[in-house]
């Protein structure tokens, strides 16, 4: 089978090398995201469809502004601050205003260009390194190479709008003073980043290839697409290849596919309008519409990305790569109608024809079906057999439940030490979080808004997300080259029974001697007013461990049933490295029979019931211990710990009651089920019964052998027989 695959490979890359020697479509300018015939069609549909009308008059404003102040090409000297922001500034005017030239024929727009161009062209010969430059992509213009890509990206575009008006004297002047050389620091100096399969990578690429469309360059276009060497090593193809899994699924996770699909998606709309024969938008069956809808379903209702990895928490699809993603792919993939439900939260649309046409079909269908966001499991790795992200939706979208399994490969430099970490949403909110990554972006008194050292010593510990840490160290040491070679397992997924969805993942690697298994269920049952959440948590090893379990919840904590010393005069640090120094411990107890607490969000109450004894201690912690800059958030978990060889956490996650406070008004402030108890745990099965009011009883039953729906299963336990068949049952008493 490898060798069937290397031999195809080997066709398309001959294939595509040998397509790309020919001449481009066309030469006359614009030619890169917006096209001559672009221009006519936008030109022809002013007035006529308000979204794009809007955008319009929003570059507009924008661009007046811009040409009532002096032009300011500064000289760098901050990651965050001014000149950073003013360089970002410079090219986003720029491109606005060469989409407003092409359109208007506007020269003032054209002229601006030329002269912002022409400062630059006086600016860059004399840059060295950045000052504020950090690890090993060092830019010029910016800090790090990543940001100047980006530049390059939007500048070409401006660019090729504006190559026709320009002399030839002013072409040579700009070109040899700083797009070549930019180019060339890219494929040269900074050649090991071009090749890189990485975001960055990506962006670079792009940033050579569009510049290469502009100039006419086939040079610079071949390296684009196959790398450096043009071996096909590296380059954009490459990157399609290696980023994305079958699925469409981003390695990097929810919040890095936000930002490194806009150079894919303009990257491959420039080799479209430029090299049509290449078919960029079918390769690899459509990787590109498939990323772009898995990108949506790793958002929650709100348009929030789920925040694994490196993430920020207020990042949603109204971001601007989502909107050049939707439209492109609306434009190119079909008129999916339940896309312009999202394009009319982003209120916004790009200045070309894909932009046009989403708001032409929004003015025809202004009461678009809403996008469906569904259980679905997004498989990693290039051949999607490198685990998985797996999500669990039930509900209205204003109201929906959504768990989150996460049992994929590392996410490489981006990517957390947290296989097997959960998530939790409901109520139009994250009620357990991942606390994501600690920058503040673009901030500079905060590391000049980089990352933070917090972010690899606190967020990416295994301590900081709601898994199982052993012996308060983190997963694969905390090493991301052994991360990256063991990636998590799917077991099974199941979402048939829309009132029974099941997920369970395992991670065989994380700890030498360890396995794992996490089971989650999302489940609707008529004795409760919301889904519910399963949670059966398997570790086994045949030497003795600590197995610490966190929940770090969102809200406000209203009641347990431990009994708890709280160290309300004096509070120490949970631990002394791995992120467990940065937990405040403020309670700790010992539970006797199921542990269970309740906190308030909103205007419902959580309860989590866990099976536990009288061995299971329980810490209420608090992050923000050996932080005197304040760079970490102040919220609240509770920890369960136990020593064993090997243990079953089985925990009831169940929503309920109603708080208003305006009408002083609390109603089921104390949830149904009061016991989970771990029946049997064996390499065969793990057998848990759930008992609440009302005669509650529920007996679930996880198949922990190899995954097979239609297997029949008869476990023994202490003379009682438990029968089913498949991975997953629930018999209801």
């Amino acid at each position: 089978m490898k060798k069937i695959i290397l031999l195809t490979d080997l066709f398309l890359l001959f294939f595509f090398c040998t397509c790309v020697q020919i001449s481009f479509a066309q030469a006359e300018h614009p030619r890169l995201i917006l096209t001559a015939g672009d221009v006519n069609l936008i030109k022809e549909g002013l007035g006529k469809y308000p979204l794009f009308d809007l955008s319009v008059n929003q570059a507009k404003d924008k661009i007046e502004t811009a040409l009532k102040n002096p032009i300011d090409v500064p000289i760098p000297k901050d990651a965050g601050g001014y000149t950073h922001e003013k360089h970002k500034k410079n090219y986003n005017e720029m491109y606005l205003a060469g989409v407003l030239y092409s359109v208007t024929k506007d020269e003032r727009y054209a002229k601006f260009i030329r002269d912002m161009l022409m400062k630059y062209a006086d600016l860059y010969p004399t840059l060295k390194n950045h000052p504020m430059a950090a690890g090993e992509s060092v830019g010029r213009l910016f800090w790090q190479t990543l940001n100047e890509t980006v530049w390059l990206v939007h500048t070409s575009q401006a660019y090729d709008c504006i190559y026709e008006y320009l002399s030839q004297k002013e072409r040579d002047k700009i070109e040899k003073s700083v797009l070549r050389p930019m180019a060339k620091f890219f494929t040269e100096e900074h050649a090991p980043e071009f090749n890189r399969i990485h975001n960055h990578g990506t962006w670079t690429v792009t940033a050579v290839g569009m510049l290469g469309y502009a100039l006419h360059d086939k040079d610079l276009v071949e390296k684009a697409l196959y790398g450096t060497k043009k071996d096909g090593n590296g380059g954009f193809l490459k990157q399609l290849d290696l980023l994305f899994s079958p699925d469409g699924y981003y390695t990097e996770g929810a919040y890095y596919i936000r930002y490194a699909i806009l150079p894919f998606v303009l990257f491959a709309q420039a080799i479209e309008n430029n090299q049509p024969e290449l078919r960029i938008f079918e390769y690899r069956n459509q990787i590109l519409k498939k990323a772009f809808y898995s990108a949506m379903q790793l958002t929650y209702t709100d348009g929030r990305f789920i925040p694994f990895n490196d993430a920020l928490k207020d990042m949603r699809f109204t971001a601007n790569e989502m909107v050049t993603a939707l439209d492109i792919t609306y434009r190119q993939y079909g008129a999916d109608h339940t896309l312009l439900s999202i394009a009319k939260e982003q209120n916004a649309v790009l200045l070309n024809g894909a932009g046009l046409a989403v708001a032409r079909d929004l003015t025809t269908f202004p009461n678009p079906p809403m996008f469906e966001w569904k259980s679905v499991e997004l498989t990693d790795g290039a051949n999607g057999d490198e685990g998985a992200v797996g999500i669990l939706r039930s509900g209205p979208v204003s109201d929906q439940t959504l768990a989150l399994l996460k049992y994929p490969a590392q996410g490489m430099g981006h990517g957390h030490f947290d296989r097997l970490n959960f998530i939790y949403y409901n109520q139009g909110r994250e009620l357990l979080q991942d606390y994501g990554s600690v920058r503040f972006i673009n901030i500079e008194p905060k590391f000049g808004g980089r990352y933070m050292k917090e972010n690899n010593t606190w967020a990416k510990q295994t301590i900081s997300h709601n898994t199982i840490t052993v012996d308060e160290r983190s997963q694969f040491e905390g090493k991301l080259s052994i991360a990256e070679k063991n990636p998590g397992e799917r077991h099974f997924f199941s979402t048939s029974d829309p009132n029974l969805q099941v997920m369970s993942g395992k991670a065989s690697n994380t700890y030498p001697g360890v396995q794992m298994q996490r089971t989650i269920a999302v489940v609707k049952d008529q004795k409760f007013s919301e889904p519910v959440v399963i949670d059966i948590f398997r570790v086994t090893s045949d030497q003795q461990h600590q197995y610490d379990l966190p929940f770090y919840y969102m809200g406000q904590f209203i009641h347990t049933n431990l009994k708890y010393n709280g160290f309300d005069k004096e509070q120490k640090p949970f631990g002394e490295a791995n992120g467990y120094q940065y937990l405040w411990k403020e309670a700790e107890g010992n539970a006797d029979g199921s542990a269970q607490f309740t906190w308030l969000n909103g205007q419902r109450y959580y309860s989590i019931t866990t099976s536990a004894d009288s061995t299971t201690k329980v810490f209420f912690t608090r992050i923000g211990a050996s932080d005197p800059e304040y760079n970490l958030r102040r919220e609240p978990a509770v920890i369960l710990r136990t020593n064993a060889r090997s243990h079953v956490y089985a925990s009831f996650l169940e929503p309920h009651g109603y708080f208003e406070p305006v009408a002083e008004r609390s109603d089921g402030a104390t949830g149904i089920v009061n016991e989970v108890n771990v029946v049997s745990s064996t390499d065969e099965a793990t057998i848990v019964e759930i008992k609440g009011k009302d005669s509650l009883c529920w007996t679930i039953m996880i198949n922990n052998g190899p995954a097979l729906d239609t297997k029949n299963h008869e476990v023994s336990v202490n003379g009682k027989i438990y029968k089913w068949t498949g991975n997953f049952s629930i018999q209801k008493h």
